[in-house]
Parts: structure tokens; sequence; C-alpha cells
């Protein structure tokens, strides 16, 4: 029970990672926020902590609109009385282009849900929490290190994530915030489902990884929980890879 007595908030908690770790939070006691734009995978996300015994309750965010995210927070130390932990993990990767025949709009996306949704929700997360102290985590990728085809705007907004986790630590040391990040490679998360459909494109994916298969959202979840609890507490403006190695060889 690490978490136990604490307050956290989950945006993109409607799937994927910030499913994971939703549950994973409130196993290990917390009383957790489930944020997402999906209302019905949101609401089944709590649902599910709550059939399990654990804590949840849902609140719609649109993490690329700071009045949502500032909505979001305020709702939620209006709800539990206080703020301890920001998962600020929702994203996107739906722009598929080079640079060359990016359309601006497909960039903006991004880059407004990516980078500027971290942004909202590390501001947001911070003044709730600067009286007492927290964490903060956020949800970068491998890609804010390597380079892929075709993913020039995932590139640029997860590169962004890690500079604003450095530089929000520094910022926010002198309120006892800690603002740390992960960095996961190939996990099993909606994001893959295109891929999935291809077993031989799957396949291939799954192959050019360290140990020839994909990671799961609760190995992910694993390592957000133990940021957030007190056994982490000397680590501080970091990003975490969680990608069995990926990023450590060349492809």
């Amino acid at each position: 029970m690490r978490l136990e007595g604490k307050t956290a908030i989950v945006t993109g908690a409607g799937s994927g990672i910030g499913r994971a770790t939703a549950k994973e939070f409130a196993k290990e006691g917390a009383e957790v926020v489930v944020a997402d734009i999906n209302e019905e995978s949101g609401k089944e996300t709590a649902e599910d902590i709550q059939n399990q015994g654990g804590s949840a309750t849902f609140i719609e965010v649109n993490v690329s609109n700071y009045e949502s995210v500032e909505n979001l927070v305020n709702r939620a130390v209006e709800h539990f009385g206080k703020l301890d932990i920001m998962h600020n993990n929702a994203g996107i990767n739906t722009a598929k282009n080079s640079v060359l025949d990016m359309p601006i709009e497909n960039y903006h996306q991004t880059v407004d849900v990516n980078q500027h949704g971290i942004f909202y929700g590390i501001k947001a997360a911070a003044n709730a929490m600067k009286e007492n102290g927290g964490v903060i985590i956020n949800t970068a990728s491998i890609y804010a290190y390597i380079a892929d085809r075709n993913r020039f705007a995932y590139h640029a907004s997860k590169g962004a994530v890690v500079s604003m986790t450095k530089s929000a630590a520094l910022d926010l040391a002198r309120h006892n915030i800690r603002v740390t990040a992960i960095a996961p490679g190939l996990i099993e998360t909606e994001i893959v489902t295109e891929w999935k459909k291809n077993p031989e494109v799957w396949a291939k994916i799954e192959k050019a990884q360290m140990r020839r298969k994909a990671g799961k959202p609760e190995e992910v979840a694993k390592l957000v929980t133990f940021l957030a609890s007190d056994d982490a507490s000397f680590l501080n403006a970091h990003v975490h890879y969680v990608d069995d190695g990926a990023a450590a060889f060349k492809r």
C-alpha cells in the first residue's frame, strides 16, 4: 500500500498505460481520479477500480485546453481535499507524416495534446501542490531520443516533454514537488492496434525488439507507481526508460 492516503490524477486513463496505471495506483491505496476525453472508457476504468475495492472517480478532460485541465485539478482537490500525484499521460500518435508532407493542422493537433497538454497538467497540478508538495510524472517516449520515419510531429512533441520535465523539476524543487518522466518503448496499447491488424507486420516489429516482444501497459504502470511513491523520494528531473533496452542499441 505504497500510495495509501494519496490522491492521484491520471490523464488518458481510459485505456492503455493510463488505465493500467490508474488501477495500479488504486491497488497501492491511492484515491484515483480517472481523467479522459472519452467518457465511456474513462467510466469503465473507474468502475473496474471500484469493483476491485479501490477508490476512483471519473472526470472528463480535454488536455489540449488549459481551462479543462485546470477544472480537472480543481474538482479533484474539491472532492478529495488535496492532490499528491499527477500523471500527465494522455497522448496521441495520429500524424504519420514526414516533415515534407506534414499537414499543418495535424502537427498542431499532436503538439496541442502531447506537448501543451503536459504543460497544462504540470502548471495546474503544481499550483495545487505548491503548499504541501507532490509528484508529477510525465509520459514521454523513446522517440524523444531516437528517430523513425514519418513521425515528425510525434518526435517534436515527445522531445519537448523531456525538456519540460527537467525545467519544471528545477522550478518546482523549492515547493517540494518532484517532476520525473517515463519513456516507453513498444507497448501493447491502442496506438499499435493498426500494426497488430497485420500479423506479418506485427511479427516483424516485435522481432526488432531486444527480447523479441512488446511490453505490457501493466509493466509501465509498475514503474510509474514506484516513481509516485516515497520509495523514489530522491529521484527527480530524470526520464526513465521502460523499453526493454530498445533505445540502447542501433536498430
